[in-house]
């Protein structure tokens, strides 16, 4: 008999605090959903701008007086809820499918993979990462080696349902980080805990391949108003359909 479980869908939270996590870098969270935001020399750089935050720039504004740019790692709706404050977003093209616009004057400036973003005195890598949206990216800070990943690596649910999932490539952007696991000294997600080891790569690796091969059986749940499969591999959670 398979096993039905219902799983909480996102909710709207009135926790919102602020966080300093580094030099000269702040965590946003909004109740497990979280941002971040860079500063550099010559620009502030916001990666993703929250869900139920609508306001985002505002708030980093009562920080720096640096000019701030946005850098979506991918657009699911709990990394864009600020979007529209912003004439400009970097995003892997990639990505496009899945974003439209909040107003027609905003400006798409492309991020590809090995582009690196300076915003004076900290640059920092873009590392493409398709699979769990076909243009999700992250960025490797440099300076710090603290690697922002949006939801790819985390210990929480990753998300494999719907449209433009692909666990195949979900495998091989992971494999790839392989070259640069000497640089990556801590990773930092939109979900789940902070700061997560490199070690977890190597774990979400092994339980994709075993999800992928049909080696696990998975439980059903009720999410969003439908039906997916619960994929538990121990140190996270794959939502497939």
């Amino acid at each position: 008999m398979k096993s039905f479980i219902k799983l909480t869908d996102f909710k709207k939270s009135e926790l919102f605090e602020i966080f300093k996590i580094a030099d000269s870098i702040e965590q946003y969270d909004e109740g497990g959903v979280r941002f971040f935001l860079l500063l550099g020399t010559e620009h502030a750089l916001m990666i993703d701008s929250g869900m139920e935050v609508h306001d985002a720039k505002e708030l980093a504004g009562e920080i720096t007086d640096l000019p701030i740019i946005l850098f979506n790692t991918h657009a699911d709706i709990d990394h864009i809820g600020s979007n529209d404050e912003f004439d400009e977003v970097m995003i892997n093209p990639a990505e496009l499918i899945n974003y439209s616009k909040p107003h027609p004057s905003q400006k798409i400036i492309p991020v590809y993979d090995g582009d690196v973003l300076d915003i004076g005195g900290r640059k920092l890598l873009a590392i493409a990462l398709p699979g769990h949206t076909p243009g999700s990216m992250a960025l490797l800070d440099k300076n710090s080696g603290m690697f922002f990943c949006g939801d790819t690596i985390q210990d929480g649910r990753i998300f494999m349902f719907g449209s433009m999932r692909d666990m195949s490539a979900y495998i091989h952007s992971l494999k790839r980080l392989e070259k640069f696991k000497d640089e990556i000294k801590s990773i930092y997600a939109n979900h789940g805990t902070l700061p997560l080891e490199y070690s977890i790569v190597d774990k979400l690796i092994e339980g994709a391949v075993r999800v992928e091969k049909g080696e696990l059986t998975p439980t059903e749940a009720e999410l969003f108003g439908q039906t997916v499969k619960v994929y538990d591999i121990g140190v996270a959670t794959f939502l497939c359909d």
